[in-house]
């Protein structure tokens, strides 16, 4: 057989090639290319055109869909894992569509995901393909969260993991999307279990790499079908029923070069723009590219910088009192520290410890924070500087903060706990400081403070934190850093600089 671009991929469980041939890989792809149109706009082509498949997703259908010599399906699991943009919402909403159409009366297909937002994206996928197709229309009702065929009586329907009860399931065929992000395994299992009666059942995890642990804190769903996938691929472990089949660059690779992206994504330079890598390694952090871009697994406390990026920053001296800034302020009472970190609104943000306070080596345990003293110093800093906002975390310093906002002191609320706040926020400062585009006063305790931060990667994305919950080594001057430089930058974008007051209880 020739040489297919992208396939075989870096893990593949075996099948033969008479298991191939005597499947219904051929019939899935053709269905899909038949009836499945393409939904968006992309660089593999225009909304409405025919989805056709390349060759390395024809080669995976052929070997997901390979049946035995007594004409059952060989699989009854599979974890398909590529980086993002590889077209998996497109492979997962055809599989599905061809499951509902094509699968035995009385079926019963879902998509499944963490959250329903996550699972709606196959199935609103699948929906849109559904409506530009007049051969399938005409035979299916459309509802918001399901997809009805009267004449076989199966119906394709949304699950999430947040619907904790899935009792009474009966399904034939399950996509089951971004596995990664489950928090636990309880949705696999109850999908994996409820296809007991079926003759034919096939559950199919699709995602990319992500953290190895879950929130129990032991390996993830996914991280352990990965694993096992592994063993059966290189024949360690024995079991036909299991398919998986991974791409991925090599655990070392240099995430920097485009050799290793070539070799982890199928579909680069035909279903992902070259340009993207390029632009993308350059903003993001190197362990949230590796599991995307690059498809590898990695541990949860990966080191936010990379050793020696703060430290080679511009040297740039505290700035003169007229010069516009933001001041960011993350604070504690007891056990943990307090900093206050000022950055300008220029086009190249200069960076300065204010102040921090943190608990003495040799202090007892009724320690606290100064809460006058911090007060205080806020104060004077607004007096003798041209503060446009003291962006401020409330926890624990909502009445601090609602007495120096009556005083008319610009303080703005900032949640620093907030993902939606601090994975943008965080990605911000990263790519300023990869870049050169931050400048700071080289203060020994805010780099310390940015040596202690990991990065918490999970479905919601990268963040900075701390290595566990009661780590004695701070933080809070990084995080001030963050939500400072994320509202100086902010600031600088409106026209006219002003200072506002915009705290709210």
């Amino acid at each position: 057989m020739a040489k297919v671009k992208g396939w075989p991929p870096a893990l593949l469980t075996p099948t033969t090639p008479a298991e191939r041939k005597r499947g219904d890989g051929e019939h899935v792809a053709e269905f899909i290319e038949t009836f499945c149109p393409q939904v968006k706009d992309s660089i593999a082509g225009r909304a409405g055109q025919p989805l056709v498949l390349r060759p390395w997703q024809r080669q995976l259908m052929l070997a997901l869909y390979a049946r035995r010599t007594d004409g059952r399906y060989r699989h009854r699991r599979a974890l398909i894992g590529m980086p993002r943009k590889s077209g998996k919402s497109a492979i997962g909403s055809g599989m599905a569509l061809y499951a509902l159409m094509m699968g035995p009366n009385g079926g019963e297909v879902y998509s499944c995901a963490a959250d329903r937002d996550q699972a709606r994206i196959v199935f609103g996928s699948a929906k849109s393909m559904v409506e530009s197709s007049p051969e399938l229309l005409g035979q299916v009702k459309l509802y918001r969260d399901a997809i009805e065929v009267p004449g076989t009586g199966s119906v394709y329907r949304v699950l999430s993991s947040e619907a904790y009860t899935k009792e009474g399931l009966n399904p034939h065929a399950v996509i089951f999307d971004e596995v990664h992000a489950s928090p636990d395994d309880g949705l696999w299992n109850v999908m994996a279990l409820a296809m007991s009666a079926r003759v034919d059942p096939l559950l199919i995890g699709i995602t990319t790499a992500g953290v190895k642990g879950d929130r129990t804190g032991q390996d993830s769903i996914a991280y352990r079908l990965f694993q096992h996938g592994a063993q059966v691929s290189s024949g360690e472990v024995e079991d036909p029923s299991f398919f998986m089949a991974w791409w991925k660059a090599a655990d070392d690779a240099d995430h920097l070069l485009p050799a290793t992206w070539k070799t982890a994504n199928p579909g680069f330079g035909d279903l992902q723009d070259a340009e993207d890598f390029e632009a993308s390694v350059k903003s993001t952090p190197e362990s949230e590219f590796r599991t995307k871009r690059l498809n590898l697994w990695v541990n949860a406390q990966t080191a936010w910088l990379p050793s020696g990026a703060w430290d080679g920053l511009d040297n740039a001296p505290v700035p003169h009192d007229d010069v516009p800034v933001v001041m960011g302020f993350d604070g504690s009472f007891s056990g943990d520290s307090t900093a206050l970190v000022g950055v300008t609104v220029e086009p190249t943000p200069r960076a300065w410890l204010i102040a921090a306070w943190e608990k003495p080596p040799n202090a007892t345990d009724d320690w606290r924070v100064d809460i006058a003293e911090v007060e205080a110093t806020i104060i004077a800093e607004c007096a003798k500087r041209n503060v446009i906002e003291v962006a401020c975390d409330p926890f624990r310093w909502q009445r601090s903060m609602q007495e120096l906002a009556a005083m008319g002191l610009p303080i703005v609320e900032y949640n620093s706990s907030s993902p939606a706040r601090m994975v943008p926020a965080t990605a911000k400062t990263y790519d300023a400081v990869m870049s050169g585009g931050l400048s700071h006063d080289h203060n020994p305790t805010l780099a310390r403070h940015l040596d202690n931060c990991v990065v918490k990667t999970d479905r919601l994305g990268p963040r900075i934190t701390k290595e566990h919950r009661g780590s004695p080594r701070k933080i809070d001057a990084a995080v001030s850093l963050v939500m400072a430089f994320d509202r100086a930058t902010y600031v600088r974008e409106q026209e006219p600089v002003a200072p506002t007051v915009a705290f709210f209880a």
